[in-house]
């Protein structure tokens, strides 16, 4: 699907399907009116000769018979002061599954095309009505999980994040442009200290990106959830770890090893942002197939984990094979939590000195909160209020942000002290990393980047 700018007027059902007190039907395009006029029977003036912003009360008739389908408000937009930036109308109908339905049927049937998924927001960006980033704001304020995600969204929305990618692309392309121009000077005639002063300012862009880098761990586990998987041998907490940190009894609870036997999942939201929880089987030989499965599963999991929580036992030393797992982790994703804290405390071997250990009962201790702190500190995440600026990058700003801080970097290392200033291939290296940063807010995209990212949108969105 391409796309370039439509010029044809789309359809689609807004709202999500169920019962419901209203559902709204949306047209866009050039024929909006020529449309809505046909169908929507109310006083003068008909719909196209009614001031954008305004509604008006009227019943939606089919166009060949007559024929009332509903009862309904018609919401006009002139173009360009309308969500897509062209003529459109929404029209409010009874809820349920019939009436939007047959509404859509009969603008599809008078000559108006089904729209695509994202495509309302896909010509909003088109005609600058968005830029890219906004465009993903509206996305990821549909699928919010918390209030913190929902706040981060909106403030992209209001252009947060865009404001402060402009800004950085401005710089870029302003560094880039001045180095091209250096080319034209003979070596001994260049200005003094034009070098550093460029340089400098690359400098600076650096800790710009470095700075928005920075924010993609909150922007991912806001976007998708972070997913900790709770691992350990039988019979140390799993189970009862999980249902503290779910506020319900999710799992079996059991002396009996090999109760949890595949992979129990439970989203929660803690401190605003939103968890995915794995009880996984108990790590040990296990006698069984069925067991044996498990403990693959688990080992699966724990491969796409954003964060471990590993659980042994308080009142008894570490076993070799739970002192080996633990090694084996990167410290930065594993916590280590003694639990049974209210059986005993033994010290812990000096071979697992680096990983962070958290003494708990997860059976008797009132509150969770040191855990979910700690688990926010490994997650680099704050309880507080978050990024003051209402930015944190998703996944695609990231990787062009990455690509983007290593092109400046070795702009960098060409014009560092005590090399010959290299000019010509630093301003290709900023070139490239201006590129990467106009693509986050949508300059120079191609079809496929934009089919990619609209794709993932509902439709009548």
């Amino acid at each position: 699907m391409s796309f370039s700018l439509s010029t044809d007027t789309m359809a689609a059902i807004a709202t999500a399907p169920g019962e419901g007190a209203i559902a709204v039907v949306r047209l866009s395009g050039p024929e909006t009116y020529a449309l809505a006029d046909r169908l929507f029977r109310c006083p003068s003036p008909p719909p196209s000769g009614r001031a954008t912003g305004t509604f008006v009360h009227g019943q939606v008739c089919e166009p060949a018979t007559g024929e009332v389908i509903d009862d309904a408000l018609l919401l006009v937009f002139k173009a360009p002061r309308s969500y897509t930036g062209e003529d459109a109308v929404e029209i409010h109908c009874h809820g349920g599954s019939q009436s939007a339905r047959r509404i859509l049927d009969a603008l599809l049937h008078a000559g108006a095309r089904p729209a695509g998924p994202g495509e309302f927001t896909k010509r909003a960006f088109l005609n600058n009505k968005l830029d890219l980033t906004q465009a993903e704001a509206v996305l990821d304020l549909i699928h919010a999980r918390s209030e913190r995600a929902a706040r981060l969204a909106a403030a992209q929305l209001e252009n947060a994040l865009g404001i402060r990618i402009r800004a950085l692309y401005d710089a870029l392309l302003a560094a880039s442009a001045d180095t091209e121009a250096l080319l034209d000077f003979p070596d001994d005639e260049l200005p003094q200290g034009v070098t550093s002063e460029i340089k400098d300012r690359v400098d600076v862009l650096s800790r710009d990106l470095r700075a928005l880098l920075g924010t993609w761990s909150e922007g991912h586990v806001l976007r998708d959830g972070a997913r900790i998987v709770i691992a350990g041998a039988p019979n140390v907490g799993k189970s009862t770890l999980l249902n503290r940190l779910a506020g319900r009894e999710r799992a079996i609870v059991s002396p009996h090893a090999g109760t949890t036997r595949d992979i129990i999942e439970e989203s929660v939201t803690l401190h605003g942002y939103p968890f995915h929880l794995s009880d996984t089987a108990g790590l040990r030989e296990a006698p069984c197939e069925i067991e044996q499965e498990g403990i693959r599963r688990t080992h699966l999991a724990l491969a796409e984990a954003d964060l471990c929580l590993y659980l042994v036992d308080a009142s008894q030393p570490l076993s070799e094979a739970e002192t080996a797992f633990i090694r084996s982790h990167d410290p930065q994703r594993i916590l280590v939590l003694a639990n049974k804290t209210d059986l005993g405390n033994r010290l812990f071997s000096k071979e697992v000195a680096d990983f962070q250990i958290l003494g708990l009962s997860a059976q008797q201790d009132p509150s969770m909160e040191p855990l979910i702190d700690a688990m926010l500190a490994k997650l680099h995440l704050t309880s507080g209020s978050g990024h003051q600026e209402g930015v944190a990058v998703s996944r695609r700003h990231k990787d062009s942000l990455s690509i983007a801080l290593e092109e400046i970097t070795q702009t960098s290392i060409l014009l560092s002290d005590g090399r010959e200033p290299s000019f010509l291939p630093a301003a290709t290296h900023l070139r490239s990393a201006t590129e990467q940063v106009g693509f986050i807010f949508g300059k120079d995209c191609t079809d496929e980047m934009l089919n990619t990212l609209f794709s993932r949108f509902c439709v009548g969105k």
